[in-house]
């Protein structure tokens, strides 16, 4: 069964859980845009499906609804950012717009960020570059659920990258991608639905490919980009390790198996290295390379291009990056965002732990 809300009543109900949480109204706010963009552009799995999540990581004191985020390392083009244990929801924005006005001043402006905590999908922040006509770029490290190839070891976490890309009449390009074959939300949402995984997603605790998604339960892991080594798993290893690399590494935050997990019931890991979950960001001004006007133009001409190519049989039409999640938010802010029955109850349940109705 599914529901559908409206946009507007959704984002109060969020509004005030976060409040209740002890947040700004200012924070409250942000978190709330930065949660719902996922729901908004048909990213199910990190939207308000995991709101609960956000508010048992705050139970046991691991979120942080008052936090002290601050800038603690700078150059002109360069920061490294403290989130002060705070949502990622509030300071992925925080960091990212620091990143913008830098790139305002020099040119560019890049951003590592330590003791930060889940900050929902990348393209809510990347995205905040388009205001200002830039290029954004967001990435972050995640607790370690994937095997790198030939590994039966969990040692990276799903690790997103996000680049977005203005152009001119078109609009803009949006690529926001897991660097695993799938992120852990679309297994969530397989194990809601009982249904099996598709192959090269997951194996199971002695290596071996398999579909059950539960898998990651019994010491399963995800599988890298690509699934296995012959269909590129090793790009999709490379690429999630560049991703913890520049997050935590740059940041001071930490990394591979010593990421702190989602779930508030797992214990956190021994030893760890750095300070919570780290986040990279970064901003471009288009005219520190090329006349904006002409670039912009000419990206226009690189969409209509590839819109234009023919299509294989069996598909309507080639898609740009983004498309599928700019079709998704005009139709969701017109007919109200779904909502499967299993995470109504939970939106019910935790609304009723600050006495919220939904």
């Amino acid at each position: 069964m599914e529901y559908r809300i409206a946009y507007a009543d959704l984002k109060k109900f969020v509004g005030d859980v976060f409040s209740a949480m002890g947040c700004s109204a200012e924070h409250a706010a942000t978190a709330t845009e930065s949660l719902i963009a996922a729901d908004l552009r048909g990213i199910d799995s990190h939207g308000v499906a995991r709101l609960s999540g956000y508010v048992r990581l705050w139970e046991v004191g691991r979120i942080n609804a008052t936090p002290d985020i601050r800038l603690i390392h700078e150059s002109p083009s360069t920061g490294v950012v403290d989130g002060g244990s705070g949502l990622g929801l509030v300071v992925g924005p925080y960091a990212m717009d620091i990143a913008i006005r830098k790139a305002e001043e020099v040119g560019t402006g890049w951003v590592s960020v330590q003791h930060s905590n889940h900050f929902g999908i990348a393209a809510a922040h990347a995205m905040r570059a388009l205001e200002k006509n830039m290029i954004g770029i967001a990435m972050t490290n995640a607790s370690a659920l994937v095997a790198p190839t030939f590994s039966s070891e969990r040692m990276l976490g799903t690790n997103p990258i996000c680049v977005v890309v203005p152009a001119g009449t078109e609009p803009p390009f949006v690529a926001d991608l897991a660097t695993t074959t799938a992120a852990n939300g679309k297994l969530e949402i397989l194990q809601r639905k009982h249904q099996d995984a598709p192959a090269g997603w997951i194996q199971d605790k002695d290596g071996k490919s398999v579909t059950d998604p539960h898998a990651l339960k019994t010491g399963g892991a995800l599988l890298p980009l690509g699934g296995d080594r012959e269909h590129g798993s090793h790009k999709g290893y490379a690429l999630g390790a560049i991703v913890d690399i520049f997050s935590a590494v740059l940041s001071g935050a930490n990394f591979g198996p010593w990421v702190p997990p989602f779930p508030a019931y797992v214990p956190m890991p021994e030893n760890q290295p750095g300070k919570g979950i780290g986040h990279f960001f970064g901003a471009m001004r288009i005219d520190a390379f090329r006349p904006a006007k002409d670039f912009l133009a000419d990206m226009d001409l690189w969409i209509s291009r590839f819109r234009k190519a023919k299509p294989i049989e069996g598909y309507e039409k080639v898609l740009i990056p983004g498309d599928p999640e700019r079709e998704a938010e005009t139709e969701r802010l017109k007919n109200g965002i779904p909502i499967l029955d299993t995470i109504w109850e939970d939106l019910k349940n935790t609304g009723a732990r600050f006495n919220i109705k939904l």
